[in-house]
């Protein structure tokens, strides 16, 4: 009996087009077969609503009601296949509403934790990653072929594209060494103003070092991957991860600013909020709280549908708790403009020679970390996962995640990577159609376009944002995990992990301990920045691991050793008397 998934690879093989245009003596033209497809689609209730069980999707986790589901599996949709119209958008949008916490969490934690925008500035700044993500996404879903060459743009799978966490500590720390040097604005009372210039080096800066990931595009993946092996890219996950979590708990407590805070910023969030309280006053504690318990809840009971939003759902069950009790400040969301755009807000660009070094780390990290990532995503879809189709794929997605930080750059946003959130959207409805991709885009660009959308999250309580943060954050963590479980544990591999780590986790636990070591303050500019350029690097976690990775991996020799397994007959004592 053929399964769904073999379907799917039968397709794949076949390169199957939208439309299967019927045959009339042999012959009927391109533009007949098109005109039948149209009308299939939206001329007759099959194209509209097909044969799917929609009462699935929203059927909740509870006996008895999910009952007759016990022992469901939804219709397999593969990547070509024909979808009913109605099933399109609402799984266009349930890959939407899945990756809203991923699209506002890093320009939220760069606009108030490192460069501290003013909130019109953090909504025009949200609204442009949306819009950035939609057009990345729309690109890596349909796989453009580059002219006269055997490489593509894009993976053609259902795999969405989204802004990079990895920015994140790079511009925090940036951030802080420019307050620390005056470069970046501070009021006489200490409180750090919005140093706008500041992210426009990194965007400049940026469109510099990009080139290195869209180079790498065309470099064997396998090659990649001898550079670059799991053992590397677990470790930078499950760093990444763990520096996300402080910074998204010092949001829970009611921000990073108030925590011990003065002058505007002795209260969480500020003096002038509706109602400011002490840095994690059990009431801010409480409302970081409701997210995070709603977000299990909603896995535990929820539907199909709920569950892969259950990120978004807890985070609108925390704004509707703090609303209701007075913790918002709805004057952000009346002021904020219906429609926006990018450019609405621009930065002054310029190039840092601080930041080259970390930012081509970054983007070297973002061609490889993202493999594994377009793998999940082939083999949930019923795609081949290995030979020159599945090689090319990987090649469109990084080369796509390249152009994509480019044109985001291009745009004031931060750089995208390809992601995996969604793949539970696919694995729960059974659809990997590139139609809800294409679909979930349109969404995703619009969300953008209206402005107030992203003002709800420039103005939400950083408590209630924090708990969403924490759990977002803690996936990447467990992710860097997962892929550290794929690693055969020799001698040499736990070496390297622990030399890397024990440096990574330095940097967590004791962000300042590098800050005297090279603290140059002379009159030479060049040598000034050029220091600068190396505090970054090692007081980043996840680049300083990647230097000591990567360079201890390609000098130590290899150890083709194992674990030993202990139950063995082989690894027994020895009895005295036996040869």
């Amino acid at each position: 009996m053929e399964t769904p998934i073999d379907k799917g690879k039968e397709a794949e093989r076949e390169q199957v087009t939208a439309y299967e245009p019927s045959t009339t003596n042999g012959e009927v033209s391109e533009a007949q077969g098109r005109l039948e497809t149209l009308k299939r689609t939206f001329l007759t209730r099959d194209g509209w609503i097909g044969d799917y069980d929609y009462l699935y999707l929203i059927t909740p986790n509870i006996w008895p009601l999910n009952r007759k589901y016990k022992n469901y599996e939804a219709p397999f949709y593969g990547l070509n296949d024909e979808v009913p119209i109605l099933l399109t958008i609402i799984l266009g949008l349930q890959h939407a509403l899945t990756m809203i916490g991923s699209v506002v969490s890093p320009p939220l934690a760069i606009a108030g934790g490192a460069f501290n925008f003013d909130p019109i500035v953090t909504e025009y700044f949200v609204s442009a990653a949306f819009i950035a993500t939609g057009i990345a996404t729309a690109l890596q879903v349909t796989r453009v072929h580059i002219t006269k060459t055997p490489f593509f743009i894009g993976t053609g799978l259902l795999s969405v594209v989204g802004p990079t966490f990895d920015i994140i500590p790079v511009a925090i720390n940036y951030a802080t060494m420019r307050y620390k040097n005056g470069t970046c604005p501070v009021a006489a009372d200490g409180t750090l103003l919005p140093c706008p210039d500041g992210w426009g080096a990194v965007l400049g800066t940026m469109l510099c070092c990009v080139w290195v990931q869209i180079f790498m595009s065309f470099v064997p993946p396998k090659t990649l991957n001898r550079i670059f092996p799991k053992l590397i890219t677990g470790s930078l996950l499950l760093l990444v991860g763990v520096y996300l979590v402080s910074n998204g708990m010092q949001n829970w407590g009611g921000s990073s600013n108030c925590h011990d805070g003065k002058g505007f910023y002795a209260l969480c969030p500020n003096v002038a909020a509706p109602r400011p309280l002490e840095w994690a006053d059990p009431k801010l504690i409480g409302l970081g709280f409701s997210v995070f318990v709603t977000i299990i809840i909603v896995e535990t009971l929820g539907a199909p549908l709920m569950r892969s939003a259950s990120v978004i759902i807890g985070l609108a069950v925390g704004c509707i708790i703090s609303g209701a009790t007075g913790y918002w400040d709805r004057s952000q969301i009346n002021e904020a403009p219906v429609a926006t755009f990018m450019w609405t807000h621009t930065f002054k660009l310029s190039v840092d020679g601080a930041l080259v070094l970390p930012l081509l780390i970054m983007f070297i990290c973002q061609a490889v970390s993202c493999m594994p990532d377009i793998l999940a995503t082939a083999e949930i879809s019923g795609v081949e996962i290995e030979g020159t189709n599945f090689n090319s794929r990987i090649q469109g997605g990084i080369l796509c995640d390249g152009l994509g930080s480019f044109l985001s750059a291009l745009g004031t946003g931060p750089p995208m990577v390809s992601q995996a959130g969604n793949n539970g959207v696919i694995v729960l409805t059974s659809c990997a159609s590139r139609r809800a991709g294409w679909c979930a885009s349109g969404f995703l660009i619009l969300m953008g376009i209206f402005g107030k959308f992203g003002a709800v999250f420039a103005s939400m309580p950083p408590s209630v944002l924090g708990g969403m943060q924490v759990f977002l954050y803690s996936t990447i963590a467990v992710a860097g995990i997962r892929v550290l479980g794929l690693i055969p544990w020799t001698r040499r591999d736990r070496f390297i992990l622990s030399a890397s780590l024990a440096i990574g986790f330095i940097d967590i636990v004791q962000p300042t301990w590098f800050n005297k070591i090279l603290n140059y303050s002379g009159p030479n500019v060049h040598l000034q920045g050029f220091e600068q350029g190396i505090n970054l690097i090692v007081e980043t976690p996840f680049v300083i691991a990647a230097v000591v990775g990567v360079f201890l991996n390609s000098v130590l020799p290899a150890d083709r050793s194992r674990r030993m397994d202990v139950h063995g007959d082989g690894h027994k004592h020895p009895v005295l008397g036996e040869s």
